[in-house]
């Protein structure tokens, strides 16, 4: 380990200035990845884009890890503890990044380089995980099955949205995709011969409307139709839709999965159509939040003038696949402010407020906070062993 030559508190005044000495570039760079939205495992450009900076600012990178082709590992230092900072850089379809993840992946490499002081005084390393498709397809999941992570001390990643906020909850998640396949024929001159798959469809939306009256309160259920026959007059002979199923834990997700799947079934049985169906072979966890870890993080974020919400474990968030890392590595997912609560994440307005001076702000100070825990974590390693005490004694 290398000797100390500043303190904890003098670290975090230089971790703070090496932020804002970065501040156009990470603003730069947020702003191509907003102004490029590409969907998940196909962030080409934004890979590109941040890996070339943390090789540029002394990283060393491995690209395509896990077998992702846009996902990578960036380190700086050689020795133990490992301490991990995500990003996360795809984009939604059709509102691209109205989720955020542009601020998300520069305040990661942002925290990342202004770290690299901490290492050098206290030892350790500093590893930037990028990880691709959060949205809809789990990447982190993926990169979690191939030992992405192994031998990684603790993981953090910082969301914006519209509190300050160092803990959030996040659901269990899985998707359904289903099909019924009934019998085409003309609507109105042979209907009685016909076996509507529509109809099947529609009758099972009903039937899942009637179960939300009869699950647990934070428990969600919801989908789309993205085929519904092809004309009016002819009785459609297939349909489709997606789904996604939500709960608080993955023993009450079993038991709702049991009763979503019986809704689908019984309009194939009263419809005579056939039901094919998929469950994903991804499944967000639900989100284990280390409380040492998000205390660490919640007063460096407050000492930037931030007032963060008094820790809720049950505000609803959604669901994430940081989740599933959690579950494995003591881990938090904080958020930053960026816009007013009337303002919602996944809308065309957050969007916008992702490449605003609002959000530029939330970037920087994101940035700033992330690696004055790191700070935290390094220069004292009793506080790393609370947050290593807590997540052992912690049950999923």
């Amino acid at each position: 380990m290398a000797n100390k030559t500043l303190t904890k508190a003098e670290l975090k005044a230089e971790v703070s200035r090496q932020v804002e000495q970065q501040c156009q570039e990470l603003i730069e760079l947020s702003l191509k990845i907003h102004a490029n939205p590409e969907l998940g495992f196909k962030e080409e450009k934004a890979s590109d884009w941040l890996t070339g900076y943390l090789a540029r600012n002394g990283f060393q990178v491995e690209n395509g890890i896990g077998g992702l082709t846009t996902a990578f590992k960036a380190a700086y230092g050689i020795s133990k503890p490992v301490i991990a900072l995500l990003g996360e850089y795809d984009a939604l379809p059709e509102i691209g990044h109205a989720c955020g993840h542009n601020i998300i992946a520069a305040s990661a490499v942002g925290a990342g380089v202004a770290s690299k002081c901490v290492v050098d005084n206290c030892g350790g390393t500093v590893v930037v995980f990028g990880t691709p498709a959060e949205e809809l397809f789990g990447g982190k999941v993926f990169m979690l099955r191939e030992g992405v992570f192994d031998g990684v001390d603790t993981a953090m990643i910082i969301h914006p949205g519209v509190r300050n906020a160092a803990t959030t909850e996040a659901l269990a998640c899985i998707g359904l995709e289903i099909e019924f396949f009934g019998k085409a024929v003309h609507a109105a001159a042979y209907p009685e011969q016909g076996v509507n798959a529509l109809e099947a469809m529609i009758l099972a939306f009903n039937a899942v409307n009637s179960l939300r009256q009869h699950i647990k309160d934070r428990a969600r259920i919801h989908g789309i139709i993205t085929h519904g026959g092809e004309a009016a007059n002819v009785v459609p002979a297939y349909s489709a839709a997606t789904f996604l199923v939500r709960a608080t834990d993955n023993a009450y997700l079993d038991e709702l999965k049991q009763k979503v799947l019986n809704c689908f079934e019984g309009a194939a049985l009263a419809t005579g159509a056939r039901l094919d169906y998929r469950w994903s072979e991804i499944i967000y966890a639900p989100m284990k939040n280390n409380l040492v870890l998000a205390q660490l993080f919640a007063q460096n974020l407050e000492s930037l003038g931030r007032r963060v919400e008094p820790f809720e474990p049950h505000f609803d968030f959604g669901s994430t696949d940081m989740g599933n890392v959690s579950q494995v590595i003591p881990a938090i997912h904080p958020s930053v402010a960026i816009v007013s609560p009337d303002v919602l994440l996944h809308s065309a307005d957050f969007a916008v407020a992702a490449a605003s001076e609002s959000g530029h702000k939330g970037l920087l100070d994101a940035a700033k906070a992330l690696a004055m825990t790191v700070v935290d974590l390094l220069s004292e390693p009793q506080a790393l062993a609370r947050v290593k005490d807590e997540f052992s004694g912690q049950t999923s």
